[in-house]
C-alpha cells in the first residue's frame, strides 16, 4: 500500500527542475469530471491545497508552463483520493491522447507510423516538457513492435505507468483495428539509466 501523501513529500517533488504544459492537467480534469464528477474534482483541489500547492483545474491554461513536480503530485493525489489502481492511471494516460489538442495537431495529420515514431514523437515531447527527451530506438513494422526510450525525466513511478497508457493512445491513433500494448522494460526507479517502453500491436 502506498504511503499517505505529506507536505514534505510534496515539497520534494516540487524541487524537481523543469516544467510541463498545462494541457497535461486539463486532460486529467476531463477524465475526473467524466469518471467521478464535479464534487470529486473539488475534493482533488482541496487535497492539493492542503498539501500546499492549490490548483484550480478548470482555470489551468493549456499552453502555459507549470512546475513539473505538480505532474506526479497531482496523479498521486488522484490515486490516493479515488483509490485508482495502476490500470486506471494507465487509462488516464490513454485518455489524455484523445483529448489533447496538441496530440491531435501533431499526430493525426501524419498517417505514417514511421514518420510519427522517428520524427514527430520527439517534437511532441518538446511541446509538452522543458526537460527530458524521447528517443526512438527501434521500429519493426513487420514484427509489429517499437521501442521508445525516455531519458532525463525521472518524476515518480506513477508517471511511468501513465506514460505507458499515453504511448498506447498515440499508437492506437495510427494503427486502428489492432490490440495495442505497452510495457516499461527498463526504468530509472528499478536501477536502469533510463526508461524504455516496448510497444506491440497484434
Amino acid at each position: 500500500m502506498a504511503p499517505k501523501l505529506t507536505k514534505e513529500f510534496a515539497q520534494k517533488l516540487m524541487e524537481i527542475k523543469g516544467e510541463v504544459r498545462g494541457v497535461a492537467f486539463r486532460t486529467d480534469t476531463e477524465y475526473i469530471l467524466r469518471e467521478k464528477g464535479e464534487e470529486d474534482l473539488k475534493k482533488l483541489e482541496d487535497k492539493m491545497a492542503r498539501l500546499g500547492y492549490p490548483i484550480k483545474y478548470k482555470k489551468i491554461e493549456t499552453m502555459t508552463f507549470y512546475p513539473i513536480g505538480l505532474r506526479p503530485l497531482s496523479l498521486l493525489v488522484v490515486r490516493e483520493l479515488f483509490n485508482f489502481d495502476d490500470s486506471t492511471i494507465k487509462k488516464m494516460g490513454f485518455f489524455a491522447t484523445k483529448s489533447s489538442f496538441i496530440i491531435r495537431i501533431f499526430v493525426l495529420p501524419f498517417l505514417s507510423l514511421k514518420k510519427v515514431f522517428f520524427e514527430e514523437a520527439p517534437k511532441i515531447w518538446k511541446k509538452h516538457f522543458t526537460i527530458g527527451q524521447i528517443l526512438p530506438v527501434e521500429l519493426n513494422e513487420e514484427k509489429r513492435y517499437g521501442i521508445l526510450r525516455v531519458k532525463n525525466l525521472n518524476l515518480h513511478p506513477i508517471y511511468c505507468i501513465y506514460l505507458a497508457g499515453y504511448f498506447c493512445g498515440i499508437l492506437e491513433m495510427l494503427l486502428r483495428g489492432y490490440k495495442i500494448s505497452c510495457k516499461e522494460t527498463k526504468c530509472f526507479f528499478r536501477g536502469d539509466e533510463y526508461h524504455e517502453y516496448l510497444l506491440e500491436w497484434r
